[in-house]
């Protein structure tokens, strides 16, 4: 049964909304879309550090209770967990303040088991980060040896924008690796003062990697590939309780579409049609309109045994 691994950050998010804080969840990009996949019957194991601490017995614990294996998860004497600060604002948007303790930049870890066809997603910070960029990139080298599609998310927050010359060797790096790239309006903006679609593919990103997916909040989806495949699908209409793991969601959905729909290592190099990318990216809108629907930062539990089931189907 094909798998999915995840590398990424914990956190946990406070958030706040008016001022006061309203609720607090165990997160991180990739934390989010493996929570998610975990909910809706994927094999998913996780890779990351986090505090000796009890927001770390916390996450640990939530990682398994969502089925997610956890045995990746290091935890360190003497170092906290981090923190995340979201900030609702009148359209349940979020901006963040970050709380880490730098003692958790050591990161050492064995590898799973990776085999052939097998997903493998990364990105935000902690994909750039220099302190661990050598585990990472080991990742990354076993993943491609063994067969594996890497997923990219870039996510790269206004909160580092003043490293993004120290980090840019990095991102190049990971675009390279990457089967399949994701990023947002936001993150296009930060990294390169540029936000269109078009001038982010054609000038940052078809060089490195052929297959790319650029999300704007409320506005279309834009899928850019080889072949000269440009297609946008409009984004429905949802009651929004929060914005918060919206775009790690719409990550855990394409690449729940990508083992529901039987997309291998070998599909993605022969390049995926339109039929193909549209079924992929409804994976990818559903997924994040139900984790819109709630404050929570992944898709929830009914609906999680809801894909269940359909995977499950699509496995007879």
């Amino acid at each position: 049964m094909r798998k999915v691994i995840g590398i990424g950050e914990t956190v946990l998010d406070i958030i706040f909304r008016d001022g006061q804080p309203i609720g607090a969840y165990p997160g991180g990009s990739t934390f989010n879309s493996v929570i998610s996949l975990g909910r809706a019957g994927v094999e998913t194991s996780f890779i990351s550090e986090t505090g000796n601490d009890r927001v770390g017995d916390k996450i640990v614990s939530f990682l398994k209770e969502n089925g997610v294996n956890a045995d990746n998860v290091n935890r360190y004497p003497d170092s906290k967990s981090p923190i995340s600060l979201a900030f609702l604002n009148e359209h349940n948007n979020a901006e963040y303040l970050f709380y880490k303790d730098p003692t958790n930049d050591q990161f050492d870890f064995t590898y799973p088991d990776i085999q052939a066809d097998d997903i493998v997603i990364f990105g935000s910070y902690y994909a750039v980060n220099p302190a661990i960029r050598p585990q990472v990139v080991g990742l990354l080298d076993y993943a491609r040896s063994r067969g594996a599609i890497i997923y990219y998310d870039v996510n790269f927050r206004p909160a580092h924008k003043n490293e993004v010359m120290r980090i840019t060797p990095n991102l190049l790096e990971n675009l390279e690796y990457a089967d399949i790239v994701r990023g947002s309006n936001e993150d296009f903006e930060t990294l390169y003062k540029k936000d269109d679609p078009d001038k982010v593919y054609n000038s940052e990103i078809s060089f490195y990697c052929k297959k790319f997916i650029h999300t704007q909040g409320a506005r279309a989806v834009e899928v850019r590939a080889e072949n000269a495949l440009r297609k946008s699908y409009p984004v429905n209409s949802t009651e929004t309780v929060s914005t918060i793991g919206a775009g790690d969601n719409f990550n855990a959905g394409f690449i729940y579409g990508m083992l529901r729909l039987g997309i291998t290592h070998e599909k993605i190099e022969q390049g995926l049609g339109e039929e193909q990318w549209d079924g992929l990216v409804h994976y990818g809108q559903l997924f994040a309109g139900e984790c819109c629907k709630s404050l929570y930062n992944y898709v929830s539990r009914e609906f999680g045994e809801r894909m269940k089931t359909e995977l499950n189907l699509s496995r007879k």
